[in-house]
């Protein structure tokens, strides 16, 4: 598997929301979209980072920007995982891993010397157009949504 690069066409991806409706790449033409893949809901860091999302998504979306996350977690964690943190945008089921593998965050991790496959949190910023134009690979989890418009300053 290559990585990915800024410049790249986004990887193409069809899965269901939280509330089980389908999105793909191609629903999200015309905008720009943050999107955000994280290993698991409800958990210190991707709760953190989710949360922080939340609060900058008028300032995000005042500037184009959509907010999209991903795991591998059921539409309804995430559905839960929206209501117990009022998070106002849409997450996307992937318990297949495909769209994970596809953008290159299916990785082997090491805990307590074990190792096992899960995600590494990672931020695209997919153009209108279908070209990934930004990639955090080192996400500042508590002041994500200000690390992705301070790249654009």
């Amino acid at each position: 598997m290559t990585e990915l690069r800024t410049g790249d066409p986004a990887p193409d991806f069809r899965l269901t929301n939280q509330h089980g409706d389908p999105l793909s790449l191609a629903d999200l033409r015309g905008t720009r979209t943050v999107l955000y893949f994280y290993p698991k809901d409800n958990t210190p860091g991707c709760t953190l980072e989710a949360c922080n999302l939340r609060d900058g998504r008028e300032e995000l979306a005042a500037r184009g920007f959509r907010i999209v996350g991903i795991s591998p977690d059921s539409e309804r964690s995430h559905l839960n995982f929206c209501t117990k943190h009022a998070l106002d945008f849409t997450l996307l089921s992937d318990p297949g891993h495909t769209a994970c593998e596809a953008y290159g965050v299916w990785v082997e991790k090491a805990m307590y010397g074990r190792k096992y496959m899960g995600v590494v949190r990672t931020t695209f910023v997919i153009d209108p157009e279908g070209v990934i134009e930004r990639i955090f690979r080192k996400v500042d989890t508590k002041n994500h949504y200000r690390q992705i418009l301070d790249s654009y300053e």
